[in-house]
């Protein structure tokens, strides 16, 4: 007999769910659920082709028990480019890169150096925000990326290195369009294995609050001269900076950002830990901010530092690691409606969708709206079926 619950939302729907929802009292569990940092990649299963013919986005996920490993051309499916005084070209990177399936906090944190920190879910990479030069070559004024190659950058905000590898500095907005009504989807993982979100989440960490902008905590600081560092730091003339101008404005040099704790939502690391679709007990992630305007703001993706703990060889002249021939091959998409995780949407979800029906956030917010109700129910009815 369907429970009161059932019999209560059977009028919102027109008696459709009590029928399908008596199911999920009989029906076993499937496999169990696989995490995000499986089951998030753009995989191509088609043999699509990016920049120049190269196979585009990720072309295999395999895991085990403590490890994921992504193999990609570096190569995203949308076009990129041109690159405005870049002579280099995108080449096939042959990346494979090895993710920790759960992440674990540094107890000393290390800086996010040159070269790739993260990788997207479509097997592109990104750095760091500087562009490896500073001013008179000084290593004290390190010159932002975003700001000072300008027009080098693509639409898509990504450019080619010296070595071919397509890259991004800011948020990858081909990639991932912004929705300020929706909470963004993880958009990449940092090589520390802890998730990047866009721009948007729950207001409150908890779920709750509806979607929000999520605000870094840096900020440009209140000097019109470069002569002191954001820590306090009296730099003698031979360190300072330009003075802040048309030519270098303020924002040109990653020092020109202080850390004010508090100001905005994330901590230093441009991270917090907050519920969101995919972890609705909570996870602790970092978000590519964003200003009101939609355009990245500093720093970006995150850092200056990891959070965690990195997975040694996928930073410097690393990502080439080969799965272990024992692992196990994922396949093949994302599948929002897939509340428990366990690939196929069926009665199973439907009864994880009721429970939480008018709780704010969490993995029943199948839209990722902010609210659990009607709207998610129809999107998990028409996703029904095997995910892959």
């Amino acid at each position: 007999m369907p429970t009161l619950r059932e019999m209560k939302y059977s009028a919102i729907t027109h008696q459709v769910i009590p029928v399908i929802a008596s199911l999920a009292f009989c029906t076993g569990a499937h496999a169990q659920g696989l995490q995000p940092i499986i089951t998030e990649w753009i995989i191509n299963t088609t043999g699509q082709t990016g920049y120049n013919g190269i196979t585009a986005n990720v072309q295999q996920v395999k895991y085990d028990a403590s490890f994921v490993y992504v193999k990609s051309a570096g190569i995203p499916s949308y076009t990129v480019g041109p690159w405005a005084g870049n002579p280099n070209p995108c080449t096939n990177q042959n990346w494979g890169f090895k993710l920790a399936r759960t992440a674990t906090m540094a107890t000393t944190p290390v800086a996010a150096g040159l070269g790739q920190v993260g990788v997207m879910v479509n097997g592109a990479v990104f750095y760091n925000p500087t562009d490896a030069m500073s001013w008179n070559n000084m290593n004290v004024w390190h010159q932002n990326a975003f700001v000072s190659i300008g027009t080098g950058l693509d639409a898509c905000g990504g450019h080619p290195g010296p070595s071919g590898a397509y890259h991004n500095h800011p948020y990858p907005k081909c990639m991932a369009p912004l929705d300020a009504t929706r909470h963004s989807k993880i958009i990449g993982y940092g090589f520390d294995n802890i998730a990047v979100y866009g721009g948007f989440g729950y207001d409150g960490v908890d779920g709750s609050g509806g979607i929000d902008r999520i605000r870094t905590s840096y900020r440009k600081r209140l000097i019109t001269q470069r002569t002191t560092l954001p820590n306090g730091t009296q730099l003698q003339p031979a360190q300072y900076g330009p003075a802040v101008s048309a030519t270098y404005p303020l924002g040109y040099f990653i020092e020109d950002y202080e850390y004010i704790a508090g100001l905005g939502d994330l901590d230093q690391y441009n991270g917090r830990f907050a519920v969101t679709p995919e972890y609705p007990s909570g996870v602790y992630a970092y978000y590519a901010t964003v200003d009101a305007t939609m355009v990245a703001e500093y720093p970006y993706f995150f850092g200056p530092q990891y959070r965690g703990v990195v997975t040694a060889g996928n930073t410097g002249n690393g990502g080439h690691i080969t799965a272990p021939a024992s692992a196990t091959t994922f396949c093949c998409t994302p599948c929002a409606a897939d509340i428990n995780g366990d690939r196929i949407v069926d009665a199973t979800d439907i009864s994880a969708l009721l429970a939480g029906w008018g709780i704010v956030g969490g993995g029943s917010d199948v839209n990722r709206d902010g609210q659990v109700g009607g709207a998610d129910l129809t999107e998990l009815i028409a996703a029904w079926g095997n995910c892959s």
